[in-house]
């Protein structure tokens, strides 16, 4: 017999006995990825929406702020949608949902 016909059989047994694996643990290992994806990912995102939410909702006359595109203003009208802003004499009706922050806040940090 060859030398490598003898190697082959000597290397069969190891390969069969690595097909028995427990079924379960692929599904472990799937499961851990999804908890991964939740508690890194999925998670942190809607704890900030929560907190922008919270932020647009708490809005009032005369509160300052600044908007996605940098303009910064003072409230002067609520709508149920847009918010009147005056900036340097200029009055500007923008949406809720392009207001970032207040002046000295980031939106982790915001005034309670």
């Amino acid at each position: 017999m060859s030398k490598t016909f003898i190697l082959l059989q000597d290397a069969a047994p190891a390969a069969a006995e690595t097909q028995g694996q427990n079924p379960y643990q692929s599904f472990i290992m799937i499961g851990l990825i999804v908890a991964v994806f939740y508690f890194f990912m999925i998670r942190p995102q809607m704890k900030r929406n929560k907190e922008t939410r919270k932020f647009r909702e708490s809005l009032a006359v005369g509160d300052q702020i600044i908007t996605a595109g940098g303009i910064h203003g003072k409230i002067l009208e609520m709508g149920d949608t847009s918010v009147l802003i005056s900036s340097e004499g200029t009055k500007l009706r923008v949406e809720k949902s392009s207001l970032v922050m207040s002046p000295g806040e980031t939106l982790g940090n915001q005034k309670k």
